[in-house]
C-alpha cells in the first residue's frame, strides 16, 4: 500500500479528493495542515492528521519521510512553498509530485491578457519545472461542484480550451497520477470540461 502526503488538506480541492482517494485507491493518506482541529479524521484506520507548515522546513521533512506520493494543493507564498516542498523531497527521497496551480500561468488562454495575480502561481511552477521531481503540475479551469467527471487535458504550449472544470473532475485525474507510475510525468496539463464549457 502506498502512502500520500496531501499539503494543504483544508483546501477547497483537497476536501474534495480526500474522500475519493479513500473510496477509489487503497493509498494511506496524511492530511498535513496547518490547522488539524479544521478536519475530522474521516478514516482513522487509513489517514493520519498533521498539523503543521509547508514553509516549515523541519515539520515538512519529518511529515514527508516515508511517503510515496506528494500533492500539494496550496495558496499564500506559492515560490517559497515550492521551493520548500523541492527541498523536502530531495531531503526525503520522494520522488513523485502533484502540484495545482493556475490556468493562464503561460498565457495559455486565447483573449485573456497577463494577469499579475498569477504570478506566485507562475514562479512556483517554474521551481517545480526546474526541479529533478517525477512532477505533475495541474492548472485547473474554474471549479465548479457539478457531480460530473468529465474533463479535457491540455499541455504546455497549447491553446487552453475551454473555462470550467468540476471538482470531481480534478479529483478523478488526481486519484490516476497518485497511482498510476509514469503517468503524466514532467508535464504541465490544463484541466477544463470535455465539453468545452
Amino acid at each position: 500500500m502506498k502512502n500520500l502526503l496531501i499539503l494543504g488538506a483544508s483546501g477547497q480541492l483537497a476536501r474534495n479528493t480526500t474522500p475519493v482517494l479513500l473510496r477509489e485507491t487503497d493509498l494511506k493518506l496524511t492530511l498535513y495542515l496547518r490547522r488539524a482541529a479544521r478536519l475530522h479524521n474521516p478514516d482513522p484506520t487509513r489517514v493520519t492528521l498533521v498539523e503543521g507548515d509547508v514553509l516549515d522546513a523541519r515539520a515538512l521533512a519529518a511529515a514527508m519521510r516515508g511517503h510515496d506520493v506528494v500533492y500539494a494543493n496550496l495558496a499564500g507564498a506559492l515560490r517559497r512553498q515550492a521551493e520548500h516542498i523541492v527541498a523536502a523531497m530531495h531531503e526525503t527521497c520522494v520522488r513523485r509530485l502533484i502540484f495545482i496551480s493556475s490556468v493562464g500561468i503561460y498565457g495559455e488562454v486565447p483573449g485573456e491578457r497577463y494577469r499579475s495575480i498569477l504570478d506566485p502561481y507562475r514562479d512556483a511552477a517554474a521551481v517545480i519545472e526546474a526541479s529533478d521531481l517525477d512532477y505533475t503540475i495541474l492548472r485547473p479551469g474554474w471549479f465548479t461542484h457539478d457531480a460530473a467527471v468529465n474533463y479535457q487535458i491540455t499541455r504546455k504550449g497549447e491553446p487552453f480550451r475551454g473555462h470550467d472544470v468540476s471538482l470531481n473532475s480534478l479529483s478523478d485525474l488526481i486519484a490516476k497520477l497518485a497511482t498510476t507510475p509514469g503517468l503524466h510525468v514532467r508535464e504541465s496539463l490544463g484541466v477544463s470540461r470535455a465539453d468545452g464549457r
